[in-house]
């Protein structure tokens, strides 16, 4: 009996060990990456984009105010302009268009009771010479789902990413279905100003493990308009040679990050290089960090999953 307690114990031990040594090994691996502490005054970041002068800005979460923010290379803020005619209810991503207009995404949902979203649609930043400025005004609703798409309707309305492709905007949802089946539609709108119902696309299946894992909190193009990435709180997935305007219809591909954080924008820098930052949470996050997609592994998934 002694004999089999101590092997028990001797197992615990070294499980504890292998646990404790993978778990340094992720921090490690996220931490190769970071460039900067980023400022208390973005916090809670939940959307990054760079102006075409490579100046980096960066948006809060819910309650943080209507301010744009400019962020320095070090993670400070330098200048915050507030959009006069807009309210932040729950910011979620920022994306822009080729003309350098900035789109502002106030659609979290994570009750699944606003009925109507909005998104706030500004002049590029490089031409806001003060400290204040207007919006353009997009809202939008979801459809109910047709009876051919074997979908419900409950559980996929939240929302915390998006992107700006050929004069539209396409939505990827935060899945909080229950059973979970781990997948993120994608939606279409106008990136005008107008009362928009939102078209379904096509949907793609991320992960069904944990649900949390598996949120896709974060989405961005690259310049040249061949890359998307979704973000979640452990990887990216990488979209290339889709078809028109199906993004789940081409090569997709996975990018480990390692160490769960809460992951909440990410970005293009040039066509290769991304910049993507991590809410603070209990000590661990709150960092900006950067990857060359030539310089890390990348698992192919080939195609997607519809």
């Amino acid at each position: 009996m002694r004999l089999a307690v101590k092997k028990i114990a001797q197992l615990a031990l070294l499980f504890v060990i292998l646990l404790t040594v993978f778990v340094v090994y992720q921090i490690h691996y996220l931490y190769q990456f970071k460039i900067a502490d980023m400022d208390d005054k973005v916090r809670e970041i939940s959307g990054i984009e760079f102006d075409k002068q490579q100046r980096l800005w960066a948006i809060n979460d819910g309650g943080g105010g209507p301010f744009l923010h400019q962020v320095d290379v070090s993670g400070q803020v330098t200048r915050s302009v507030k959009i006069t005619n807009a309210k932040n209810l729950d910011w979620e991503d920022m994306t822009q268009n080729d003309f350098g207009h900035f789109f502002i995404g106030d659609f979290g949902n994570n009750d699944q009771k606003r009925e109507w979203l909005t998104i706030y649609k500004i002049e590029n930043p490089i031409d806001i010479k003060g400290e204040t400025t207007e919006a353009e005004i997009i809202k939008f609703n979801y459809p109910t789902f047709s009876d051919t798409s074997e979908k419900s309707a409950q559980g996929i309305h939240d929302l915390e990413a998006f992107v700006s492709f050929n004069r539209s905007l396409y939505l990827f949802t935060k899945n909080r279905t229950s059973p979970f089946d781990g997948q993120t539609h994608i939606f279409k709108i106008g990136d005008h100003a107008s009362n928009f119902a939102a078209e379904y696309i096509s949907s793609f299946t991320t992960c069904t493990d944990v649900k949390v894992l598996c949120w896709v909190t974060s989405a961005a193009l690259s310049p040249d308009r061949s890359k998307l990435v979704l973000l979640d709180s452990e990887r990216l997935w990488l979209f290339e040679n889709w078809s028109e305007d199906d993004f789940f219809s081409g090569d997709v591909s996975q990018i480990d990050l390692g160490i769960v954080t809460q992951k909440e924008s990410v970005t293009f820098y040039d066509n290769q290089t991304l910049i993507f930052t991590d809410e603070n949470f209990k000590g661990m996050g709150g960092n900006a960090y950067k990857i060359n997609l030539d310089e890390v592994p990348i698992k192919k998934r080939f195609k997607s999953a519809q």
